[in-house]
C-alpha cells in the first residue's frame, strides 16, 4: 500500500512557508560571502575593484593563483601542516580521551580536587612570556613537538568529554563487564571508545581546526623554514605581494599592483580553507550531534 500524505492546515503551510523562506535567506547570507571570495579568486582585478562581480565571475585572471603557487614553500607549508594536524589531533584525542574517561570514574582519589584545578586553568594563565621560557627550558624551541604538546590538553574539551562520558556511559554497563572480568584498560579500550563515536568525531574537528590554523605558536618557537606551517608561509607570500605604493609615481601601475595584491587575499583564503571545507560535511551530523550531548557539563 502506498504511503499517505498528511494533510496540512491553512496555518501548517503558512508556518512550512514563512520557515522555508527566513531559512533560504539565512542560508545566502552565510554562503554568499564564501561564494563571491571563490569567484573573486579568479575574476579580472579591475572589474572586481569597480564591483562589477556580483554573482558570475567577470574577465578570468589566474594571476592571484600563479603569484601564490609560485612559491615553491607553499607546498612545503601545506605538508608541514597536515603532519601537525594529524600527529597533534592523534595527541589530543588520546589525552582528552584518557583523562576524561579517568575523571568519570567517582572512585577516583582526588577527583574533585583535580576537576577544579582543570577549570582554574580556563580563567587563570600565566602568559605569553613564561609560556616561551617553559617552552625554551624543555628544549622544544625549532622542534615539531613545539606546534603539539603546548596545546596538547584542552579543559574545556575534556570537561565535555567527561560530561559525554557519564552521561551515555552507564556505571551499571561497567559492573556487569567488571563480573566478566572485565579491567578499567580494558572497558575503555571496547566499550568506551566504541560508545563514543560522536564525540570523538565532534573534537576530532575541533582539533583539527584548530592545529590546521596554527600560526601564532610557530612564529614564537619555529625559527626553520623547512618546519614553518602553511599559515606562516601564506603570510610570507602576501608580504611579498605588499608594495610601498607612495614610492610609485605611474598611477596605472599603482592600479594594476593594488588590484593584484586584493586577488591575492581572495586566492589565500581559498588556499587556506578548501580541505577543512571538505572535511567538515563528512563530520557536520557528528559535530551537532556532540555539541549538543556534550552540552551540559558538571
Amino acid at each position: 500500500m502506498g504511503k499517505k500524505k498528511i494533510k496540512l492546515s491553512k496555518e501548517d503551510r503558512i508556518y512550512h512557508i514563512i520557515t522555508t523562506v527566513i531559512l533560504a535567506v539565512i542560508l545566502l547570507i552565510v554562503a554568499y560571502p564564501l561564494y563571491f571570495i571563490i569567484i573573486a579568486s579568479f575574476s579580472d582585478p579591475v572589474l572586481l575593484a569597480q564591483g562589477k562581480v556580483r554573482l558570475i565571475p567577470k574577465g578570468f585572471n589566474f594571476l592571484g593563483y600563479d603569484r601564490t603557487f609560485a612559491n615553491q614553500n607553499l607546498f612545503i607549508g601545506y605538508r608541514n601542516t597536515i603532519c601537525y594536524t594529524v600527529v597533534g589531533t592523534c595527541v589530543n584525542l588520546a589525552l582528552t580521551m584518557t583523562a576524561a574517561y579517568a575523571l568519570s570514574v567517582k572512585e577516583l582519589y582526588g577527583r574533585r580536587v583535580i576537576m577544579f584545578l582543570i577549570t582554574f586553568t580556563m580563567y587563570f594563565g600565566g602568559g605569553m612570556i613564561p609560556k616561551y621560557f617553559l617552552v625554551r627550558d624543555l628544549g622544544l624551541l625549532n622542534n615539531f613537538w613545539s606546534m603539539i604538546l603546548p596545546g596538547a590538553a584542552s579543559a574545556y574539551h575534556l570537561m565535555v568529554a567527561r560530561s559525554f562520558i557519564e552521561s551515555n556511559i552507564p556505571r551499571e554497563l561497567y559492573e556487569a563487564a567488571e563480573m566478566d572480568g572485565c579491567g578499567r584498560l580494558t572497558f575503555f579500550r571496547k566499550v568506551v571508545l566504541p560508545l563514543s563515536g560522536t564525540l570523538i568525531a565532534m573534537l576530532t574537528l575541533f582539533f583539527g581546526v584548530g592545529h590546521w590554523n596554527a600560526y601564532f605558536n610557530a612564529l614564537m618557537y619555529i625559527q626553520d623554514r623547512e618546519k614553518f606551517p602553511l599559515q606562516v608561509i601564506l603570510r610570507e607570500i602576501l608580504l611579498q605581494n605588499q608594495f610601498s605604493l607612495d614610492d610609485i609615481t605611474d598611477p596605472e601601475l599603482m592600479t594594476a599592483l593594488a588590484e593584484l595584491q586584493n586577488s591575492i587575499k581572495y586566492v589565500m583564503i581559498i588556499v587556506s580553507s578548501i580541505p577543512v571545507l571538505i572535511i567538515y560535511p563528512l563530520l557536520q551530523k557528528h559535530f551537532v550531534k556532540g555539541m549538543m550531548i556534550g552540552s551540559v557539563k558538571g
